[in-house]
């Protein structure tokens, strides 16, 4: 299947990191994600019960990123990709977690997966 659906900048707001002061801030982390789903049947029924529901699934991403409070993004991102994957039946996803400012030269650092079959 070709067909995605898209979250793009999804900034989630929670405790991330390795060191002492990390585990006492909340910092922002931005996520992206690309899911397959048949978009042809919602396409044609233009009803929203036939669709992802990309405003589930960010809440989902969410609840599980404030959560977890993981230690390593690559933590965060397995934990998230097998929620989503398990609680909406998303067969393929890529996800990507960002951290802007966590290397000051740097826009962002981050992982980026891809699990299930497309």
């Amino acid at each position: 299947m070709a067909d995605t659906v898209l979250i793009e900048g999804l900034v989630v707001e929670t405790v991330v990191g390795v060191y002492d002061w990390e585990r006492e801030v909340t910092q922002n982390l931005v996520v992206d994600l690309e899911m397959a789903w048949d978009n042809r049947v919602p396409g044609r029924t233009d009803d929203v019960a036939d669709a992802l529901d990309y405003a589930a699934v960010s809440a989902r991403v969410e609840t599980c990123l404030q959560t977890l409070r993981p230690q390593l993004l690559e933590h965060g991102a397995e934990v998230l990709a097998k929620a989503l994957q398990d609680e909406f039946g998303i067969t393929w996803l890529r996800l990507a977690i960002r951290k802007p400012g966590a290397v000051p030269a740097a826009q962002a650092v981050g992982v980026q997966i891809e699990r299930g079959v497309r």
